[in-house]
């Protein structure tokens, strides 16, 4: 007697541990239940032939910018424009206002995700001088991604600028730590080179090369004093790369597919304050190096830096214009068309968007499209060729600096726990994200 499943994605070419082949995937509670030639049935059928199907991509930086910032983004726009993206869990920030900082404020983001997140969820509490003795509990927590320090670029409470701050943050838990990478002293010293107004592209000038490298130094001693794990984010630099490979014990290093595409002097001249981000966008020598360290396996993961700004936002005169850009939905499109390109490989870039993730924060049953896992999809079309269009984001912010750029490789579904919540650019059924699952933190309460 045939099996009967809650969903069978028919004909394929999945990417199994076992490697890229054909397979049929079948689907139960939410999870995995059989690869291979599946003799089965199921009320929901996909045809996934001439598809390839990925694990779930996961975004492990993401700014949802709920609550306080709605107006730029909140939890059900972004987290659709995951999944229209392909994306099927990301991992918010916690500098939203108030800043994700108690066990209340990190309750109170999971409330408001539920029911109305399109992917799964974690958030990330943020580290400042007032909870770091608190921090070994906090990150704990169910539904917490861990904890996040920013040594620079950030205000308020969330600044651990400090050594001795950043020490006692380091010394409070034992899950890895994720650092924005900065140095505080040094932004505020070179900040009199645009103070008074300037080009865009002097945004790379005053938060320099050196302004990475010492905060990076700076962190990897700190790192090793605390005998502590980190993540450091979004990095840019060649220098920091070399720094970084000599650290790869207590260190693990992400880039976003920004830096990998867009290249400085051009993006400033083209986009503007739309290419103002931190840390920024460099010039050739720079992006070449990161493209050198994904190929070398310095680079362990890939995460959007998903920062939205409304256009009124962005067009005020720089440097009083805000950093950051939308990202989630083109994550995805950016990386398939590097690999069209041939920068990297299929199987170097799911390691980068769902093994990498899943195994450097320790998340439980994702990352991988193995039986008993969640049924976490990701349906591609290599060979399909689109233009990332300003029409297609579902951010509230409305705009992408990628509009107008042609691809090749597209998400075609997204199917998050066993439930399709994409297929061919379309929203299907309502919200269902659950809490993302770790090793380290207590169970979720179901």
């Amino acid at each position: 007697m045939a099996e009967s499943y809650d969903l069978i994605v028919r004909g394929g070419i999945a990417a199994t541990p076992n490697g890229v082949a054909p397979a049929d995937i079948a689907v139960r509670g939410g999870r995995i239940a059989a690869l291979g030639q599946v003799d089965g049935t199921a009320p929901e059928i996909v045809d996934a032939r001439n598809l390839h199907v990925l694990p779930g991509v996961i975004d492990t930086q993401v700014h949802m910018r709920e609550p306080g910032l709605e107006h730029k983004e909140d939890l059900g726009t972004g987290t659709a424009a995951a999944v229209l993206g392909g994306v099927t869990a990301v991992f918010e920030m916690p500098n939203t206002k108030p800043s994700t900082l108690t066990a209340a404020d990190l309750a109170d983001k999971l409330a408001r995700a539920k029911g109305r997140a399109w992917c799964d969820v974690a958030f990330f509490i943020g580290a400042a001088s007032d909870n770091a003795e608190q921090l070994g509990e906090l990150e704990r927590l169910p539904g917490c991604a861990g904890v996040k320090i920013f040594m620079g670029s950030s205000t308020g409470s969330l600044l651990v600028a400090e050594d001795r701050d950043i020490l006692r943050v380091l010394r409070g838990g034992r899950r890895r730590v994720a650092v924005h990478s900065e140095d505080e002293a040094r932004l505020r010293e070179r900040f009199a080179l645009v103070r008074d107004g300037a080009d865009p592209a002097m945004h790379p000038v005053w938060r320099d090369v050196e302004t990475a490298a010492i905060a990076t130094r700076r962190l990897m001693r700190l790192a090793r004093e605390a005998g502590r794990r980190v993540h450091v984010l979004h990095v840019t630099t060649s220098e920091e790369m070399a720094i970084l490979a000599a650290n790869k014990d207590i260190a693990t290093v992400e880039t976003t597919p920004q830096h990998l595409t867009l290249v400085a002097p051009d993006c400033y001249e083209r986009l503007g304050t739309l290419a103002q981000m931190n840390p920024p966008i460099r010039d050739s020598r720079h992006r070449d190096a990161l493209w050198r360290a994904v190929a070398d396996g310095i680079v362990d993961c890939i995460g959007s830096d998903h920062a939205p700004h409304t256009r009124a936002e962005k067009a005020k005169p720089y440097p009083q214009s805000p950093s950051g850009m939308p990202g989630v939905q083109t994550l995805l499109p950016l990386l398939l068309d590097h690999r069209s390109a041939g920068r990297l490989t299929l199987e170097r870039l799911i390691d980068l968007t769902s093994a990498g993730p899943a195994r450097l924060y320790g998340i439980a049953g994702k990352g991988r499209l193995a039986v008993g896992y969640d049924a976490d999809l990701t349906l591609v079309d290599l060979k399909g060729k689109r233009t990332i269009r300003q029409s297609w984001i579902a951010s509230r912010c409305g705009w992408t600096p990628f509009d107008g750029m042609s691809v090749t490789g597209w998400p075609t579904a997204t199917i998050v726990r066993g439930r399709i919540v994409m297929r061919d650019d379309q929203l299907v059924g309502s919200p269902s994200g659950g809490v993302v699952r770790f090793a380290e933190t207590l169970p979720v309460q179901v």
